[in-house]
């Protein structure tokens, strides 16, 4: 598929900024300039960046109703009333419950946890879990990374006697559920200094405001912090502001000291003795925590965080280990379904949006589906199947169109939707499906451009293979952690040549592993392309052609060397 390439040039003021940057503080212009592109400018600005200090978050009773949150979870705990902690089933749920939990069974024995099954009760606050806490004698909910449309069933709660206190960060509608206390830095009235915590970020504040108005020293919530870099990673929020100082110090203790749980589940993801990255918790630690509500119940997962016997940790992340790869054989198994549907449309380059539908699909693997669309067609997905009564579904989106807008459109014939621009989860009757499908197609053929809808690469900076050192290596480390809003960086260089040495690799041979020169160098860069053998002939024949790529660590035979990864390749002066 042919790639945009759209290189970010520095304005002259940012030019400016950058050479400033460079002398004042003696960084590598490369580096002063990224940091310039991420609005990093001042020196001040610059230190916090490179090392992210725990006395700069935010203080948590700046959130709305946060001292109403706190008072009343003290009154349960001094009266020793029963505390129901629910979350979602994905990897921000039953993280959050697993924070919470953890940080107060020191403080209760009337502590339980509920996660709602998703294919039951389905996302959020449910009926039946309502009534579980109250059959139960359960006084309070904590309702974490959920709750914040949950308006009618709040209501039901108040009306059996149960408290409500939602610690959400999804966005709100313009009336709020009449909880005992609402948490979540995106309501219209919040003055909360940063609004894109996770849920169990959200979770976390309440922690650390119920600790401030009891004098429990900060350094007792530390240890949660693995739980927050787990859920910050896993719900692709910005990592930025508090969310960078969240995850920089939760990547550090899941390195160096994590919980029994979470070293059960690092086991199992062939993570022991690596220094784990935000990279290897979206793909390897939170495929598997998510693979416990997609194909069981959430609640093993939250068992397997919480659990302080090593036997039991084993176990349980066996399975989990092991749900994952159910779900891997079930998600390429519907995704080549809904190929095969989409095979049959009689012109794809005619479809600006994919609806596609299939009652007997997995309910907990679509989202992936809808991914791994969304990622081959380069348009808008939409994946559906049969939940109960409903047709329930998944959807994912491209750059340059507004998903959850696009749903929110819809929402006279929806029965419930919620989610974020590039995500969002909806259910609907199915006599509402073939009007859904029209007025989802119309919408994504009326906003995308032909060429929003071939894929974009973004590249911070064009730069001579010269200055791929261990030099610019080591100071890209420290811009770590990276993902959403501090993503990993990008480069170009132009009139690239083999240096003789390049060759097909892979079992199918579809791999390229590159040795690269330009007019800078003469001793060759490594590098690898996956999927890329159709550029081999023209590269052996010693023409110059064009990369962009991330720049990565290789390690082999415990040799560590630098290694591009490349993410494109076209024929020079294209």
């Amino acid at each position: 598929m042919t790639k945009r390439w759209y290189l970010k040039n520095l304005t002259e003021a940012e030019i400016q900024r950058q050479k400033t940057l460079a002398e004042e503080l003696k960084l590598n212009p490369v580096i002063a300039g990224l940091l310039v592109q991420r609005g990093i400018t001042a020196p001040d600005e610059v230190r916090k960046f490179f090392k992210p200090n725990l006395n700069d978050l935010h203080d948590p009773f700046l959130m709305p109703d946060m001292h109403k949150a706190v008072k009343r979870l003290n009154k349960a705990l001094g009266n020793n009333e029963k505390i129901l902690i629910y979350g979602d089933y994905d990897v921000d749920g039953t993280t959050a419950v697993s924070l919470v939990y953890r940080f107060l069974r020191p403080y209760s024995t009337m502590l339980d946890y509920y996660i709602p099954d998703r294919y039951s009760e389905g996302y959020g606050i449910s009926y039946q879990g309502i009534d579980y806490a109250y059959n139960n004698g359960f006084k309070l909910i904590i309702a974490l990374d959920c709750g914040i449309k949950a308006i009618e069933k709040v209501n039901y709660a108040n009306e059996k006697g149960v408290d409500v206190i939602i610690c959400d960060h999804h966005m709100p509608d313009d009336v709020l559920p009449n909880a005992l206390a609402v948490l979540d830095a995106k309501r219209k009235d919040s003055e909360y200094p940063y609004e894109h915590l996770s849920g169990c970020g959200v979770g976390f504040k309440f922690m650390q405001a119920f600790a401030k108005s009891n004098d429990i020293p900060f350094s007792k919530l530390e240890g949660l912090l693995e739980l927050t870099a787990v859920s910050i990673a896993s719900d692709i929020v910005p990592i930025t502001g508090e969310n960078r100082i969240l995850a920089h110090y939760g990547l550090r203790h899941l390195n160096n000291n994590p919980s029994i749980g979470l070293k059960g589940i690092v086991k199992t993801s062939g993570l022991t003795g690596k220094d784990i990255t935000i990279s290897d918790i979206v793909f390897k630690i939170g495929p598997r925590i998510n693979a416990s509500g997609r194909m069981m119940n959430g609640r093993e997962a939250v068992d397997l965080l919480l659990t302080r016997d090593e036997q039991s940790a084993s176990e349980k992340s066996a399975n989990i280990d092991q749900y994952n790869e159910d779900r891997k054989e079930m998600d390429r198994k519907i995704t080549d379904e809904a190929n095969a549907i989409i095979d049959d449309f009689h012109d794809i380059d005619d479809h600006k949006g994919i609806v596609v539908y299939n009652p007997e699909w997995h309910k907990g693997v679509i989202g992936i589906v809808a991914s791994r669309l969304t990622e081959k067609y380069y348009r808008p997905a939409v994946v559906l199947t049969k939940s109960t009564e409903l047709v329930t579904g998944s959807a994912r989106s491209i750059i340059g169109f507004d998903m959850y807008k696009a749903i929110e459109s819809c929402k006279d014939i929806l029965e419930s939707f919620g989610g974020h621009t590039y995500a969002a989860g909806l259910s609907l009757k199915e006599e509402n499906l073939e009007i859904f499908r029209e007025r989802f197609m119309k919408i994504a053929s009326d906003e995308l451009t032909s060429e929003q809808m071939t894929p974009l690469i973004e590249i911070d900076e064009e730069v001579k293979l010269s200055a791929v050192n261990n030099y610019l290596m080591s100071d890209l480390k420290r811009m770590n952690p990276y993902g959403p809003e501090n993503d990993k960086p990008v480069f170009c260089s132009y009139n690239v040549y083999d240096f003789g040495t390049s060759r097909v690799v892979g079992k199918d041979g579809t791999h390229l592993k590159l040795d690269l020169i330009d007019d800078s160098i003469k001793l060759p860069v490594g590098a690898i392309a996956f999927g890329m053998s159709e550029h081999a002939q023209y590269i052996k024949e010693g023409k110059p052609f064009d990369i962009c790529y991330t720049i990565e660590e290789n390690v082999y035979n415990g040799t560590t060397s630098i290694q591009l990864m490349i993410r494109d390749i076209r024929p020079a002066n294209t």
